[in-house]
């Protein structure tokens, strides 16, 4: 919207100019005209009376502005309301459904379901994450073995059905109260996990699947997410953080912004556009920061993020940055983040218009995350 209001208010100048002093520029040309002008505007600039109408009309073209703003930005959020929403069936074979799907569906039957992949991108169990969406409304994402059967579901949408009456926005209260008991480790091979299960989140073996409820500690602990990986994907996976990879770097950021515009979305807000140079800066960061070892908005040079997007000639009017680490996925740095109320307002500023993510990894493999959020 930012270059809406100059180009309206550099065309409504030039008109003003035009009409009063387009006959002295064509017959004595600029350099007279602008000091005619200038003597103008030093006769009239003390009249309260001209003050006084400059000062009304500079409150009506911001109202008129503001209201084109406004009519944009609601055009954009009720975009959603466009989208068809789901009919929910109860599971068929297993305790948990998302968007109709179960662990162990073939993808040739989900994709009639759910439609064409947005995009396929490696995850950390060394498989791709599937996602499926209508312009990030209904959505959610599958991965698959080589029998293209799903072995790993996640959504952040109303998309959940169960058999034991668990749905997205139950709370925290009732997911503990019917399934009891969260694990508290994974075994891989010789080395026994532990599962931090800290309040945000909580795992549980049912099926022979890992299933993960995650909790919107500020929507007052309602289910927002859930994860469903299968057994054997999950215990076959070696070590907390996967290995680090160019795929699995872009895997995690196109997966971050794809969380993130879905959480937008749900709650009524615009998606996000992409933008490759703010990628490179946000990439940078994480390089940075896990190349010598320090967490910080503000970088060694003493430069914050805006000093960073400036020194990347990346111009905006607003802009915020989220960053999270040691997280092992995508899908646990943006559940964090969602969590941290700063990080939050970020994800669901309703001004923002543009983000890009960029991931690094150190020499453990532990992945840092920087989000660039900014409106232009």
């Amino acid at each position: 919207m930012s270059k809406v209001r100059f180009i309206f208010v550099i065309l409504l100048l030039s008109g003003v100019l035009w009409y009063f002093y387009g006959d002295s520029f064509q017959t004595v040309g600029v350099k007279e005209t602008a000091n005619e002008i200038q003597t103008d505007i030093l006769e009239i600039k003390d009249n309260p009376k001209v003050t006084q109408t400059i000062s009304t009309i500079t409150q009506e073209i911001k109202l008129l502005i503001d209201s084109i703003s406004d009519t944009t930005k609601e055009g954009r959020n009720n975009s959603s309301s466009s989208i068809d929403k789901v009919q929910l069936e109860n599971p068929e074979q297993q305790t948990i459904a998302i968007h109709n799907i179960e662990i162990g569906d073939l993808r040739s039957d989900v994709e009639p379901e759910v439609g064409k992949p947005q995009r396929s991108s490696t995850n950390d169990y060394g498989v791709n994450w599937v996602a499926y969406h209508q312009d990030y409304g209904n959505f959610f994402m599958a991965a698959y073995n080589d029998e293209n059967q799903v072995i790993a579901m996640y959504t952040n949408q109303d998309l959940i059905t169960t058999t034991n009456g668990l749905s997205y926005g139950s709370s925290k209260e009732e997911v503990l109260q019917t399934l009891e008991d969260p694990i508290d480790s994974i075994r891989k091979g010789f080395v026994q996990y532990q599962v931090k299960n800290d309040g945000e989140y909580h795992t549980f073996l049912l099926e022979g699947n890992y299933v993960t409820f995650f909790y919107d500690k500020h929507e007052n602990n309602k289910v927002t997410a859930i994860q469903i990986i299968a057994e054997d994907l999950e215990e076959n996976k070696d070590g907390y953080f996967a290995e680090e990879s160019e795929k699995l770097r872009e895997g995690f950021e196109y997966q971050l912004f794809d969380l993130t515009n879905a959480a937008r979305v749900q709650r009524g807000l615009h998606a996000l556009t992409w933008d490759e140079s703010v990628k490179e800066t946000a990439r940078n960061h994480s390089k940075d920061m896990a190349n010598n070892n320090y967490f910080s908005h503000t970088n060694l040079e003493g430069q914050s993020p805006f000093d960073r997007m400036e020194e990347n000639n990346i111009s905006f009017l607003t802009a915020g940055e989220n960053l999270a680490a040691g997280q092992p996925s995508s899908i646990y740095a943006h559940e964090g983040l969602m969590n941290s109320i700063g990080h939050r307002e970020n994800i669901l500023k309703k001004d923002f218009e543009i983000l890009a993510v960029g991931v690094a990894f150190n020499e453990e493999s532990q992945p840092y995350y920087t989000e660039n959020f900014l409106t232009r």
